[in-house]
């Protein structure tokens, strides 16, 4: 008998791209509720504890409450895409390239954290860093970044395009979370290894979906020796083997004449790159991926598959 999956918020931007995924596919069944139902609290109780996965797509109180209903079931599992338990220690973080054992880690676990957007392209790229020693205790990292516009769901949706919408954006990019208490800075210092909380400037572009993360580093506060070629190879080696995360080499990054945000929309894959000129101080670090895949749903799936394979 298929899995059974029941995707709590499945009309949501995530949840439809979810949906979209896995369409087709005979290995599991999908439980749903109709749109018209979906505020009928009885059938949503019922679907979380007849399913073997179910995956929240809500925000963080709902997924709490979801959690709640399903706590006594130990027959269901749970994927949440919400941060409400991403620094949680008793979630296994769903971000499966993030080290060597945390494949296994999801694939045991009854209950994931979904990563972030934001988070996925940050700790990809300053985890190993750390990991490996390069970067130092105490150094002020400063994460950039700049989303697709359906990062912020169905209403920022509606705010770029419908122009007649009473809140309408018209700006073609624009920078929030000016007072630096973005939700996901918590889950990039723990998972990134921090001892201290990064400066996160996020902003988001007049284009549906895509995402580029920047960490730039100065090379002279790093760990005596680090280069262009050692980061790098930090990189590399922490994600040999894998085919969701590419090291982009570092010719081919320095032979480009510009990152494109939207490279990767509708993919589930992520690019890394290092940028610098050989000889000098600075360097750049830039995750590409697809804010809504390797950043949300694609992420959901991987991690739904893991735990399917257990």
């Amino acid at each position: 008998m298929a899995p059974k999956i029941f995707i709590d918020g499945e009309h949501g931007t995530t949840g439809l791209q979810i949906r979209t995924r896995m369409a087709g596919r005979r290995d599991v069944e999908l439980l749903s509720i109709p749109e018209a139902e979906r505020r009928n609290a009885a059938m949503r109780e019922d679907m979380l504890n007849s399913a073997d996965i179910a995956i929240l797509c809500l925000p963080d109180d709902a997924s709490k409450e979801a959690v709640k209903m399903v706590s006594a079931n130990n027959k269901v599992r749970v994927i949440d895409t919400s941060t409400a338990y991403r620094v949680n220690p008793g979630w296994a973080y769903g971000f499966a390239e993030m080290d060597k054992d945390q494949g296994d880690k999801i694939k045991a676990a009854r209950f994931v954290a979904n990563p972030g957007c934001y988070p996925t392209g940050a700790i990809g790229l300053i985890r190993p860093l750390r990991a490996s020693g390069i970067l130092p205790d105490g150094y002020p990292v400063t994460i950039n970044a700049v989303s697709g516009y359906t990062g912020g769901g169905k209403q920022m949706i509606a705010q770029m395009e419908n122009a007649d919408h009473p809140d309408a954006i018209t700006a073609p990019h624009f920078l929030y979370g000016l007072p630096l208490t973005h939700k996901h800075v918590p889950e990039m210092t723990t998972h990134g290894l921090l001892d201290r909380a990064p400066i996160f400037s996020p902003s988001v572009g007049k284009f549906p979906q895509g995402m580029i993360v920047q960490v730039p580093l100065h090379l002279d506060n790093l760990a005596e020796g680090a280069s262009l070629e050692s980061i790098h190879a930090a990189l590399t080696a922490h994600y040999a083997g894998q085919d969701i995360v590419q090291v982009i080499p570092l010719a081919e990054s320095n032979a480009l004449p510009r990152v494109n945000a939207v490279e990767l929309a509708g993919q589930d894959t992520m690019k890394l790159f290092v940028f610098g000129t050989p000889g000098t101080t600075q360097v750049n670090l830039v995750a590409l991926l697809d804010n809504l895949g390797k950043g949300a749903s694609g992420a959901a799936v991987q991690n739904m598959d893991l735990m399917l394979s257990a």
